[in-house]
């Protein structure tokens, strides 16, 4: 089973875990981040690639929640809509970061910037572990290669 896999599914677990038993870390678990995930595993980014995405999003999500306190109301999601969708021309090929910007509008916050630091710390350690599963991937794929052979003088210390 790919590694990376494996790490997302755990991560996701850990995000919607803490988020359950900390009412204050609700917003670390959003349907997007399930999104952001399959797209971050499903293509041969690198780190570059996904921070400039996790910071579309990001930005994205800045202008969603200004525009949501500024103009609340339908008119409000009609323009971040086309914002977001304009802004999407940096070539970030990512849907997801129009669902992140709506966040604001169906998820009730005690302050303006929880919303969009909840995503950057989501998406964060996103990075960080898909970072983390292509080195262990690396790891086993040389450890594994190189395994099948004994270094000389193993026999003598095994025995």
């Amino acid at each position: 089973m790919n590694v990376k896999i494996i790490g997302v599914a755990l991560y996701i677990m850990l995000i919607y875990g803490i988020s359950k038993h900390y009412p204050a870390m609700h917003g670390l678990f959003f349907p997007a981040l399930g999104a952001f995930s399959f797209l971050f595993i499903s293509r041969p980014f690198n780190a570059k690639a996904m921070s400039s995405i996790s910071a579309g999003a990001v930005l994205a999500t800045v202008v969603g929640t200004l525009i949501y306190y500024l103009v609340p109301g339908i008119l409000a999601l009609f323009v971040n809509t086309l914002i977001i969708i304009w802004l999407n021309k940096v070539k970030w090929n990512a849907p997801p970061i129009l669902a992140v910007s709506l966040i604001p509008f169906f998820t009730e916050t005690p302050r303006i910037w929880d919303v969009p630091l909840a995503v950057a710390l989501s998406l964060a350690g996103l990075t960080v572990t898909l970072l983390a599963a292509d080195f262990v991937h690396k790891l086993l794929m040389v450890t594994f290669r190189s395994g099948s052979k004994l270094a000389p003088g193993s026999e003598e210390a095994a025995g």
